[in-house]
């Protein structure tokens, strides 16, 4: 079994790159993202378009070239946070998070008991097939599954410290997109209401001991957060990435 090295590496306070991927079925893909540097990805089954035996395909991939494969689950409910886990999911992300009680029992079945509340459901591949005693592999998965929590709304603003005292997970990732219209300002990160609400959230993680992320839409905005303390830091995603780079290509053919 593999240790879950951007866990370790956050806890040493060290910054780790990664991003959006949820919309070409292609388990080359991590290899690619891992070649030019980043260290893990979400893997977006709340807007993407996978189902679970792509998801399957992507985890395993990436487990062998260590890089980190977090699901993004669509909602808060115990068969998705599950079938992604032992299908191989490094971690998982909640969404739109909101309620620190709903988060309590979610976070609980990324545990197995008696932490949490965690099934038993693991294939041998996703242990390389090691002989292990239950144990042993339940507390491996304890200690290395990533648990990362979303801020997406003011609502969620309003119940940070609450949300914060949650315990059991390891980082936030602001959800900028949708705090922007939550916030008033929809799209415009660099709006004052924007930056000031972003820095609030990461000064509250620093206050409970949560590594402090944001999921960004382009290397400056991610480049802006890094250099302000981000640790767990997404930029873009992998069809924005290619249609970025393909139409940068087009327009210096093009030009005259």
């Amino acid at each position: 079994m593999r240790e879950n090295s951007v866990k370790r590496a956050l806890k040493e306070g060290k910054f780790q790159l990664g991003c959006g991927f949820g919309n070409f079925r292609s388990a080359e893909i991590p290899r690619l993202l891992a070649a030019a540097g980043f260290q893990w990805a979400f893997i977006d089954t709340e807007h993407g378009n996978f189902d679970l035996e792509t998801v399957c395909d992507i985890c395993r991939v990436s487990h062998l070239i260590n890089f980190c494969p977090i699901v993004r689950v669509a909602d808060f409910q115990y068969s998705l946070v599950a079938r992604a886990l032992d299908n191989g999911a490094g971690g998982i992300v909640f969404p739109r998070t909101e309620d620190p009680k709903q988060l309590e029992t979610a976070i609980s079945w990324t545990w197995y008991p008696p932490t949490g509340a965690r099934g038993f459901g693991l294939a041998p591949c996703n242990l390389d097939y090691e002989s292990l005693t239950f144990t042993q592999m339940t507390d491996h998965y304890n200690a290395n599954l990533m648990r990362v929590v979303q801020i997406e709304s003011v609502r969620a603003i309003a119940a940070l410290d609450e949300i914060l005292s949650v315990k059991g997970f390891d980082t936030i990732m602001i959800g900028p997109a949708d705090l922007s219209i939550s916030l008033g300002v929809p799209g415009d990160m660099d709006h004052p209401k924007m930056v000031g609400a972003v820095e609030t959230i990461r000064d509250a993680c620093l206050r409970h001991g949560i590594v402090p992320g944001i999921h960004t839409r382009s290397s400056a905005m991610a480049r802006f957060w890094k250099d302000r303390g981000m640790l767990f830091v997404g930029c873009s995603n992998d069809l924005a990435m290619l249609l970025e780079r393909a139409s940068e290509n087009a327009r210096a053919i093009f030009k005259d």
